[in-house]
């Protein structure tokens, strides 16, 4: 199969950088649905020019490519083993050219391998089938819409929704609970993946496999429809917004399977998946692997734009920060202001987070801004170059921040979904703000890098390694302030006692 490879390469570089015609449709309609001139709104639109950015540049949509996850199905006689070698180098090819983020780490020993290949990675799932052709669909999905993933086992007892039972009036209010629990870390409006039974195990595949449903398709069984229907209907009156910020919008779609199960359990898993819902598929040839046909896309049809305007408006009322900062400039600061950087940042997440506990940082972080961000990085020469660099989920941070603000002088953490109350009581304590990215918008700020001034704790890897970065007008939102103001516990209660009306 002379043509695999690079059927294989370009369906991930597709995936990876062309969200499909059905999710564009479904963000078009948010975008519209949303009211302009709210932090909803304004985080709708630049996830919109990051979507036209990435298909334009054919790079990451987010920085976070996930665990790339395929789906193969082969005729019957087709050597298996001869495509899993070639999903294997095209993954690594893809890699090497800045299409994928090296995202597999050792369990055991936290080393990246730096190639998306290692032990069980990426996933690969075989099936034959009765068809001529190989069908190959992959599955991008980040690890902060991973890490909202859920699995309810009935009955059960729900924050603000109380008892679920073992029907589909229970099963309504897990799927509810689960979009409420993701708020803004699983980068909203997202898409819900459920299964109804199974066991734990194969029932969140089963959720999972639910992703690769179109969101304008109709279940098949009819309650199931409906369920599906009022689910999106009634996560949107939550109040969640876009990035968790408050607003319209929740949920782009929901997809539902029912499993047989067990008699003693009664599970209802959820996969989340978040705007950058990253999914296509292609049909080979079987001997020569050429593509025969795209899944979810018609290459012959033109991609309109998503944005109605090129960057992001500004209004003149932004606040310009050009660091080394100081605790008197953050506490002028206030929930919903919107911040321009313009200078030196350093990116540190969860690695890099760990290592401040039990040692001195390789840099002065003394008025610093810390962005938590995992970017693709690539190599020209002996310089380097920001390929995606959108905000990672910033609750893993929450055992560290406040210490790393009080011992280190940082000034202004950026981050997407906010942090706890820890790190607010720190950023009171020490004059420092949190500032909301959009999270995926990761060429929208790639494109706000002027230059990678360096890079220190390289062993920990491309995404965990700090970067040193000057930045042009990198935009973000205060959502946590210096004195004790919190937009992302504010959206939690409101939208919890929204929630609660949603008990019958």
């Amino acid at each position: 199969m002379e043509f695999l490879f690079n059927s294989l390469l370009e369906l991930i570089t597709q995936t990876s950088t062309n969200l499909p015609p059905d999710v564009r449709a479904a963000m078009g309609i948010a975008l519209k649905q949303e009211t302009p001139g709210t932090q909803s709104h304004q985080a709708l639109s630049i996830m919109a020019t990051n979507i036209d950015m990435a298909h334009e540049d054919q790079g990451p949509i987010c920085q976070d490519t996930g665990m790339p996850t395929f789906i193969v199905h082969t005729p019957v006689g087709v050597n298996q083993l001869v495509i899993k070698k070639k999903i294997k180098e095209a993954v690594a090819e893809a890699t090497r050219l800045g299409k994928l983020r090296p995202n597999s780490v050792d369990s055991l020993t936290g080393k990246n391998s730096g190639n998306n290949l290692g032990e069980e990675t990426p996933v690969i799932h075989f099936e034959q089938w009765e068809h001529d052709e190989i069908e190959v669909k992959l599955v991008l999905k980040g690890g902060g819409c991973e890490n909202k993933n859920i699995q309810y086992s009935l009955p059960c007892d729900l924050d603000h929704l109380g008892k679920a039972g073992r029907d589909l009036a229970g099963v309504r209010k897990c799927i509810l609970h689960a979009v409420w629990q993701a708020q803004g870390q699983g980068c909203a409006p997202g898409a819900l993946g459920v299964c109804i039974g199974s066991d734990r195990a194969h029932g969140y595949d089963l959720a999972k496999m639910q992703l690769f449903r179109t969101l304008d398709d109709v279940n098949p069984n009819p309650e199931l429809a409906a369920l599906e229907a009022e689910i999106v209907a009634e996560a949107n009156r939550l109040g969640i917004g876009a990035m968790g910020l408050g607003g319209g919008v929740a949920l782009i779609g929901c997809k539902i399977a029912a499993a047989n199960r067990l008699p003693a359990s009664f599970f209802v898993s959820v996969a989340y998946d978040c705007w950058a819902f990253r999914r296509l598929g292609i049909r080979m040839d079987a001997t020569s692997g050429v593509i025969t046909q795209w899944l979810y896309r018609d290459p012959e049809r033109p991609v309109e734009r998503m944005a109605k305007e090129t960057g992001f408006p500004l209004t003149g009322r932004e606040v310009i920060l050009t660091p080394p900062l100081t605790a008197e400039m953050m506490r002028q600061l206030k929930v919903g202001d919107v911040v321009l950087i313009r200078g030196e940042m350093f990116t540190g997440r969860d690695a890099v987070h760990a290592y401040l506990m039990k040692n001195p940082p390789p840099v002065d972080l003394n008025g610093a801004v810390l962005y938590h961000c995992g970017p693709v990085m690539l190599k020209q020469g002996e310089e380097w170059f920001v390929k995606a660099a959108g905000p990672t989920t910033s609750s893993r941070e929450e055992p560290y921040q406040a210490d790393v603000l009080r011992n280190y002088g940082v000034k202004a953490v950026i981050g997407k979904g906010g942090m706890g109350k820890k790190t607010l009581a720190g950023l009171k304590e020490c004059g420092a703000v949190y500032l909301h990215g959009v999270g995926g918008a990761a060429q929208f700020y790639a494109r706000t890098v002027k230059k990678v001034l360096g890079v220190h704790l390289f062993d920990f890897g491309v995404p965990e390694a700090m970067w040193h970065l000057k930045v042009e007008d990198f935009m973000a939102i205060v959502t946590m302030d210096a004195h004790g103001n919190s937009l992302h516990a504010e959206v939690e209660q409101a939208t919890g006692d929204v929630l609660e009306t949603m008990k019958a």
